[in-house]
Order: structure tokens, then C-alpha cells, then sequence
């Protein structure tokens, strides 16, 4: 509620209410499209898939923003698509690589791109004026809405859940959502933003624990070899975004 009061009273610029709208439509499909990913792939592969949104930013920053790639980020890029390939092949021949591998990666590497148009929309809304407070309750409630729609369309209910599935959507809603999202935009503010973001490259390596221990999940040699090649990529490719940043700065 302060929020949305401050979010009256703010001084905003031409575009500010456009661009964080589009960042909670991307929010929204985000979570639709890796959400669903996890019904046909493994843990190991679709977290490890959506944490190429480093990359994504980078590529469409490029194309939109027309902002230079350094040969650095470029390694990444090619280094990072190694790696996903080397998942590709693993999940398909792993016992765990659930129903529909190609399918799940897919979603997943779509959830990616999503998720850098959530970024870059998001960070031209708060150029434009909007608080992070704001931003956040402005794209979260966008973004819930979207949810609430798509379902409508589907023709699927909210209700005649056990209530263990309400309570694991709040725990989602209030953790990662509310209190992971809204902290890492917080901390940008203040560290290094190459910290925060290769600090997001250990989600795959938390998700393949829980997943094994609470669904024994194990993931294939080549599935694990190929997420380890990928998350270097991803990494030299933020460390190279990040010295092109410096060197401009």
C-alpha cells in the first residue's frame, strides 16, 4: 500500500507506466513458461537453462540498445551454448530427464529470454522515475493479473486444491518472489552488480540438491558436465558485459 501511494505522488517520465506494465507481462510468462518446463524436463537442466538471462540481456541489449559485445561476452555466449547443447543430449538419453526433454529445455531457454525483457523493461521504468518500491508492486500486481487472465482463457481453476498446494504457492509468492526478486533488485543498488548476478549461478546448484533430496532426482553425467560448461559461459559473459561497462564508465 505505501507503494502504490508513493507510485501516485511520483513524478514520472513518458513511458515509465508502458515499460513497467510490459516488464509484469514478462513476469507473468516467465513463470508460465518455466513453471511448465519442469513437467517435461529435469530439475538439473531447466534451472540451469533459465539462468541464461545474463546472456539474453546482453544479446537483446545489443540488437535493441545497440550496445557493443566484447570479445569476452562473446566467448561466453558460444562457450554457454556448449553447454547447452552437452544438457540437450544428456537429458534426452537420462533416466530423469522427464517425459519430454526438448519440449522442458525449450520452455526453460524461453523463460530466459522472457526474463531479460523483464530486466531491461524494468530498468527503464525506474529510469523513468519509478521507485523500486513502486516498480515492484506496480510489475508484481501487473504480473498476477496476467496469471489470473491466462488461466480464465485456459479454463483453469484456482479452487479444489489440497490446501498443502495454497501454502506452497504462498511460500513461493512471499520467498522467492517478494523477498528473492525485490532483494536482488535492492542490491544492484549497492554491490557490484557482477556479484549479484553471478550469485544467481548458484540457483542450479541449490535446485539439483532439494531436487534429489526431497524427488531423487539425480541428473545424467553428461546433463551435470554440460550445466557446468554452461554456468562458466554464463559467467564469462557477465564478466565481460561488466568490463565493457567499466571501460565506458
Amino acid at each position: 500500500l505505501p507503494a502504490w501511494r508513493n507510485l501516485r505522488q511520483a513524478q514520472l517520465g513518458p513511458g515509465a507506466l508502458v515499460y513497467g506494465s510490459g516488464a509484469g507481462v514478462c513476469l507473468a510468462l516467465h513463470f508460465v513458461t518455466w513453471i511448465t518446463s519442469l513437467s517435461f524436463t529435469s530439475i538439473a537442466a531447466s534451472t540451469t537453462l533459465v539462468t541464461t538471462t545474463p546472456i539474453w540481456v546482453a544479446l537483446v541489449s545489443w540488437l535493441w540498445l545497440k550496445e557493443k559485445l566484447t570479445r569476452l561476452t562473446v566467448l561466453g555466449i558460444g562457450v554457454a551454448f556448449v553447454g547447452a547443447v552437452l544438457i540437450t543430449l544428456g537429458d534426452g538419453g537420462s533416466l530423469s530427464g522427464g517425459s519430454n526433454p526438448l519440449l522442458g529445455n525449450s520452455l526453460a531457454l524461453m523463460a530466459a529470454v522472457i526474463a531479460s525483457l523483464y530486466v531491461l523493461w524494468g530498468r527503464e521504468a525506474q529510469q523513468r522515475g519509478l521507485s523500486l518500491g513502486s516498480y515492484s508492486a506496480f510489475a508484481y500486481t501487473m504480473g498476477a493479473l496476467v496469471l489470473l487472465l491466462l488461466s480464465l482463457l485456459w479454463g483453469v481453476s484456482y479452487l479444489s486444491y489440497p490446501v498443502a498446494v495454497y501454502v506452497y504457492i504462498l511460500l513461493i509468492a512471499v520467498f522467492p518472489q517478494m523477498v528473492g526478486h525485490t532483494s536482488f533488485n535492492w542490491l544492484v543498488r549497492w554491490i557490484n552488480p557482477t556479484l549479484v548476478t553471478l550469485a544467481i549461478l548458484f540457483e542450479p546448484v541449490g535446485a539439483c540438491f532439494l531436487g534429489y533430496l526431497i524427488f531423487q532426482e539425480v541428473p545424467g553425467v553428461l546433463v551435470l558436465v554440460g550445466a557446468v560448461v554452461l554456468l562458466v559461459g554464463v559467467a564469462v559473459a557477465v564478466f565481460g558485459s561488466n568490463l565493457r561497462k567499466e571501460v565506458e564508465g
